[in-house]
């Protein structure tokens, strides 16, 4: 029986910022990653028994794959330092000399063929065959038993990047199969589209075909109407708003959330990654808050959360409480309005020329300015003119159903206020939705200083979570029945 070995210890350089979060092999290729498309292959051809050879992130490699069962495979695995030659990885498996090999690697695509590889070989051959591609490195060496293992140094991968693949005796194969040794961003980027719209022959693609040119994985939800004009394949787990907008040849992978008003064209957008509302995407890959352009070369980290965001760190129950948010607004409406008439009452007698109040301020519903930028909308926000605080902020209530105010987040500034928070520490207080009580409404005083409050509210952004909101909640409950909410 053949033994499988598969090289899956790329260092990566080449391809960051993607592998400071990804080892090579898992990178996702129309959501999938890598090396599972090489596992599928393997198990297509028959084989059983295959020895992973990891490195960096091998931890991760191990979570994903197991031990083989769920292809029908048995894997065992390797530790290499990176990027180690095959030659001397081989003579470290120590396998039986009369056991045939069959050496790839796995942090590569290429379009299944190795079935048809070995069914070519000649049952008594004593000499090594590989296939042979444009780049030596994405084809596949097979040894008999008793055949010396040194035609397996053309896989290596650093002996590729140099140019330098040593000529040894055997036999070539040059089949025309796709294969890509995703050498750069750009060839990635290609490689997931060209995965996407078919032109990776016997490729499986997860998911299933819910429109012409739309194929959507498992517990996904997205309307076909998004689909303006292309071909898009969605991963598992996924949210596109019905508004969104797909154009041209789009991978969206799993755990992704896209919202309203999104425009995303020619674009890969890898696992837990928010797409923002009104966010133009095209021609790029989209990880977690990195926006790496293939037609410029430019690669921006955003620490706008409304922009992109990173779901591994902030979590996508921001954008699924929205609706419970609004809802939380419509049952607080309703269990208040006994106290709407004291609070006009109170402002009639305090203020009876001007009993309610009115501030412009920054909320969270996003907008398009004169000139096509997107922008916080501003809104406008009621207070009743009177003293006790639970009082003068009822109408604010409104601005929660409407979606412009979160019930936890930010204290709500103006658009001036907003301006000048120039410094990074400062902006980072604009990574928070704006709130109707947070740590700077509950914890700090009327009078404190604007420093202060951008600081909390800063500390805010960066800890914000639904664990720190539903304590904010119950501090709000506490202090309801203190003197302080009804004294002013």
């Amino acid at each position: 029986m053949t033994h499988v070995i598969v090289l899956a210890d790329r260092c990566g350089g080449e391809l960051r910022p993607l592998t400071d979060r990804y080892p090579v092999a898992l990178l996702p290729i129309a959501a999938k990653p890598l090396l599972v498309h090489c596992i599928e292959d393997v198990g297509m051809a028959g084989l059983r028994d295959l020895t992973l050879v990891v490195s960096e992130h091998a931890d991760l490699i191990r979570r994903e794959i197991g031990n083989g069962a769920r292809w029908g495979l048995r894997i065992d695995y390797l530790s290499s330092r990176g990027e180690e030659t095959p030659l001397d990885l081989l003579r470290r498996l120590n396998l039986p000399v009369h056991q045939s090999r069959l050496v790839l690697r796995g942090d590569l695509l290429r379009a299944p063929c190795l079935k048809g590889f070995l069914d070519a070989q000649p049952a008594e051959s004593t000499r090594a065959a590989w296939l042979e591609f444009s780049d030596a490195r994405a084809g596949a060496v097979h040894l008999p038993p008793g055949c010396p293992d040194v035609a397996v140094a053309r896989l290596a991968w650093q002996a590729g990047e140099a140019g330098t693949i040593p000529p040894v005796s055997g036999t070539g194969a040059a089949p025309e199969v796709y294969h890509s040794a995703i050498a750069d961003l750009a060839s990635y980027h290609r490689a997931n589209l060209d995965a996407a719209c078919g032109r990776v022959p016997g490729l499986r693609l997860p998911g299933r075909q819910v429109a012409v040119g739309l194929n959507v994985g498992r517990h996904s939800k997205v309307s076909p109407r998004s689909l303006r004009q292309g071909v898009a394949l969605i991963g598992s787990d996924t949210r596109v708003d019905a508004r969104a907008k797909l154009h041209g040849e789009v991978v969206i992978s799993d755990e992704v959330l896209v919202d309203q008003d999104a425009d995303i064209q020619d674009s890969v957008i890898l696992p837990n990654t928010y797409i923002g509302q009104l966010v133009d995407i095209r021609n790029a890959i989209v990880c977690g808050a990195d926006i790496l352009r293939i037609d410029t070369g430019a690669q921006l980290h955003v620490n706008d959360t409304f922009l992109v965001a990173d779901l591994d760190r902030h979590g996508n129950a921001d954008y699924l409480m929205r609706p419970l948010n609004r809802l939380t607004g419509v049952v607080l409406l309703t269990a208040s309005l006994p106290l709407w008439p004291i609070a006009a009452g109170l402002a009639l007698l305090q203020q009876p020329r001007q009993p309610v109040v009115r501030h412009r301020l920054r909320g969270n519903r996003i907008e398009l300015n004169e000139f096509g930028i997107r922008q916080r909308r501003t809104f406008t926000a009621f207070e009743w003119h009177c003293r006790p605080p639970v009082l003068r902020h009822l109408p604010r209530l409104l601005a929660v159903i409407s979606g412009d105010l979160r019930l936890v987040g930010a204290l709500p500034v103006s658009e001036a206020d907003a301006a000048e928070r120039i410094e990074p520490w400062q902006r980072e207080a604009d990574r928070a939705p704006a709130g109707l009580i947070g740590p700077s409404q509950l914890l700090l005083p009327q009078d404190a200083l604007e420093e202060e409050i951008i600081l909390s509210d800063a500390l805010y952004a960066g800890r914000r979570s639904l664990r720190h909101n539903l304590s904010y909640l119950g501090l709000a409950l506490r202090k309801l029945f203190g003197r302080s909410a009804w004294c002013g």
